[in-house]
């Protein structure tokens, strides 16, 4: 499985508990709210109640001159600007704190601090802004009309980026569609959502008079992308600032931005010289902040009689909010939607056009799939269409279209090269394991209660760990390079890994052990992981998009490989043989005779220098090196998820009965932790088939100010998942493994809403847009029941 070591019973492949778990479990993680710093005062932001206004003016409290700051008092802050590289894209600019206009309700107008957070906010509450409302830009499709009002009137429209993927209108493309025996079209919308970690933001900045530094706890999912941000918005070099990130209670692409609050945060200590705080709470984040997923699907599949598939024609309309956010830009979900819409199938023709669409709502943010979940959804409904078609059930369609093990690596049609794996494989365990002539049997039968049982299924592939072409092909403003990782050993043997990727929920502290025993056989428990905090770890672009496990793996591997070399000379000399005649076993040198293990060694190089060899290397015990795969276009895990529900017709109540996924992220490094991530990240997909929807009325105001409104899956609405690894190794990674943070989050959406549609099709009702709440499933079935009894009665008129 691994090419230079077997598995041990602490390396990869162990399901190894979570040292990270020990503090956690005790209370004892330390995120940004916990820190408390001597002289700290808090804010609050004095935000916009309209969606769309100029501001004529803005008026103090009365004596608040030094606690109370709008945009003219930060001289020389300049706006947040995420520009994408790809031809045709308007910039925005973010101004940290609106002056002129307001583009969304919370933007921030003023910034108020005082003793206490309470007292902070009575000073908001105080602040008068005159506005000069405008018509609020809400609806993306109409948003893409000439006669919108204008989020940007420079513009001269609402678009941030028109693009198309695939061929023309050309004649080939024509005639293979008009050959085709299927044709299915469908009108597809996924509702826009809130991300909703445990924690939320939160920022402490200080200014450090000795170093002349700038110090900001911020809870980030990138701590050195933060840091390059606030040095250019606040006009410092990036040495005069260090970004802390400790704990971090979620992220999700949610803490993956550089935040107006922070540069807020850091001009005020720097003015004041005393700590400031700003700690988010749950309306905030709510109504203000970030929001994902709005998109618009009007795609259309060809097939022959046989349900496979000939070509996809799709135009495609995410809804991108106010402004661009630094650094992923607003158009990284649609430069993604048209590369990656056709999953994991073969066809002979594709094409896609997508816009991304201002509007007066937050900005989006790539939110845990990042456009996968919709793109999934929009595939897997068509093709359960082409079933529906073809007269076949869904998985054969499946079958029929996936890209075969043998044609492994594969370029598709996008191009997108395809590593490694065995998709269909992966559909016969599911609906093995899910037993699908059974549940076709209790659909015959019909339920005492009237509920009606529905079967889905989705097949998707995930890329992840994506390199420095892609990003660059995207357009984003920072593309990743190589991935960093430092490891030293300290005098008593213990290893210091530090990495520039940070943790939110992966377990890396563990994980990253676990690669350095892999290598070293050091205990994991003899290593420490160092993260979050641009003051002692390498420049790194960050955690996101399933790189970590693959980047910084591969990085803290190579790095643990190159340090073993120097150990090994070093070990042969004390033992008195040359490099050739000894070996690593364990975490030590082994001859003939004898053996010196890690820490003996480490003491020696640091105590007893006296005994080295006299050609010892000079860089001793500390490596530092960078990784990249030896492609750099990414790794494609992949998965089916198949699903059993029964749905109440009457009350439109779905409850999830059986949940199956099949799953293949390569090599393993930790089961347990793998399995942590897929069941996380289903129950967020369960939540965007059924529960979440952020709202906004005519007006631009959100609908969903609390948990109460906005609405998540909890422990009764998430099915027991039973899950089920296929391993198969990535050709080009250090270790084989595959990039899978984000996979449960994809393809659970399109199974709970195909399986649906199944259990609703004998009754005339096919939904097409997200969350299938129960009004949705109450509505639909009554306007099939409506249309059923036009058409009976116009029959027995004729």
């Amino acid at each position: 499985m691994i090419a230079d070591a077997g598995i041990t019973a602490k390396g990869i492949g162990a399901s190894l508990p979570r040292k990270e778990d020990d503090r956690f479990l005790r209370g004892r993680g330390q995120y940004v709210a916990n820190i408390q710093l001597v002289g700290m005062q808090d804010v609050a932001f004095a935000r916009s109640p309209v969606a769309h206004a100029r501001i004529r003016g803005v008026e103090k409290p009365a004596g608040t001159e030094d606690s109370v700051f709008v945009l003219a008092d930060l001289a020389g802050v300049k706006p947040i600007v995420a520009n994408s590289g790809l031809k045709g894209f308007k910039s925005s600019e973010q101004p940290v704190l609106a002056g002129e206009k307001v583009r969304q309700v919370g933007e921030m107008i003023a910034m108020c601090m005082a003793g206490s957070r309470a007292e902070a906010e009575d000073l908001a509450a105080q602040v008068f802004v005159d506005f000069d409302e405008l018509p609020a830009v809400v609806d993306m499709l109409a948003a893409r009309e000439a006669t919108s009002a204008q989020v940007h009137e420079h513009w001269g429209d609402n678009i941030f980026l028109e693009a198309a993927v695939g061929v023309d209108s050309s004649s080939d493309f024509e005639q293979l569609c008009q050959g085709a025996a299927i044709r299915v079209q469908r009108r597809l919308r996924t509702a826009r959502q809130s991300m909703a970690p445990m924690e939320g933001r939160g920022v402490v900045a200080h200014w450090d008079h000795r170093l002349a530094q700038l110090i900001v706890y911020t809870s980030t999912q990138m701590p050195h992308i933060n840091r390059t941000g606030l040095a250019a918005c606040l006009g410092l070099d990036e040495g005069q600032i260090r970004v802390i990130s400790p704990d971090v209670g979620g992220g999700f692409g949610y803490k993956g931005i550089l935040l107006p609050e922070e540069v807020c945060l850091g001009w005020l200590a720097m003015r004041c010289g005393h700590p400031v705080r700003w700690i988010e709470d749950r309306r905030e984040q709510l109504t203000a902040n970030a929001n994902c997923r709005e998109h618009d699907y009007d795609i259309t599949a060809y097939a022959d009689r046989d349900g496979r598939l000939l070509a996809i024609d799709c135009e495609a309309t995410v809804d991108s909010g106010a402004y661009s956010s630094y650094p992923f830009s607003a158009c990284l979900e649609a430069a993604q939607v048209g590369s990656i819409l056709p999953g994991p199938y073969k066809m002979e023709r594709y094409r896609c056009r997508t816009w991304s669409v201002a509007t007066n709502k937050p900005p989006i943010l790539p939110y845990r799939g990042v456009a996968r979940t919709g793109v999934c959804y929009a595939i897997e409904s068509v093709m359960d269409a082409i079933a529906v078609e073809a007269g076949l059930e869904p998985f054969e369609v499946r079958l029929r279209n996936l890209v075969q093990p043998q044609e492994m690596p594969f370029d598709n049609i996008t191009g997108k090269h395809f590593d490694s794996g065995d998709y269909p494989e992966s559909v016969r365990r599911a609906i093995k394991a899910i037993d699908l002539p059974a549940v076709r049997a209790r659909q015959a039968r019909g339920e005492p209660d009237g509920r009606r049982i529905g079967f889905g299924l989705a097949v998707f592939c995930e890329q992840g760990a994506h390199g420095t072409s892609v990003y660059h092909g995207w357009g984003i403003p920072v593309v990743p390079g190589r991935e960093p990782a430092v490891v030293r050993l300290t005098p008593d043997g213990i290893l210091e890994t530090r990495c520039g990727v940070h943790s939110h929920g992966q377990g890396m502290e563990t994980t990253l052990a676990q690669i350095a025993n892999q290598v070293l056989g050091i205990d994991p428990a003899r290593v420490r992981v160092v993260l979050g905090d641009t003051g002692v770890t390498p420049y790194s672009t960050g955690t996101w998009g399933s790189r970590s496990i693959v980047m910084a793996g591969g990085a803290v591997g190579q790095a643990c490989k190159e340090l073993k070399q120097r150990l090994i000379k070093i070990g042969a000399w004390l033992l008195k043989e040359a490099p050739e005649a000894v070996r690593w076993e364990d975490d030590a040198v082994v001859g003939a005779n004898a053996r010196v293990r890690i820490d003996e060694i480490a003491h020696v190089w640091y105590r007893k220098p006296q005994l080295l060899p006299a050609d010892a290397d000079p860089r001793g015990l500390e490596v530092n090196t960078s990784y990249q795969a030896r492609r750099d276009t990414g790794t494609f895990s992949y998965a089916c998820h198949a699903v059993v529900l029964a749905v109440d017709p009457e009350l439109g109540k779905v409850e999830i009965l059986d949940y199956v996924i099949v799953e293949d992220g390569g090599v393993l490094i930790n089961p347990m932790v793998v399995d942590g991530q897929i069941y996380g990240g289903t129950a967020q997909g369960i939540g965007t088939a059924l529960y979440e929807e952020m709202r906004y009325s005519a007006e631009g105001q959100p609908l969903a100010s609390t948990l109460a409104d906005y609405i998540l899956p909890g422990a009764t609405e998430v099915p027991a998942i039973r899950i089920e690894h296929m391993e198969t190794p990535a050709p080009y990674t250090e270790f084989g493994q595959k990039g899978i943070g984000e996979s449960g989050a994809i393809g659970s959406t399109a199974a709970v809403a195909n399986a649906v549609n199944d259990a609703l099709r004998p009754l005339g009702v096919e939904i097409n847009e997200l969350p299938i709440t129960p009004h949705v499933v109450v509505e639909a079935v009554a306007e099939a029941v409506t249309k059923a009894a036009v058409a009976a009665q116009a029959r027995s008129a004729a």
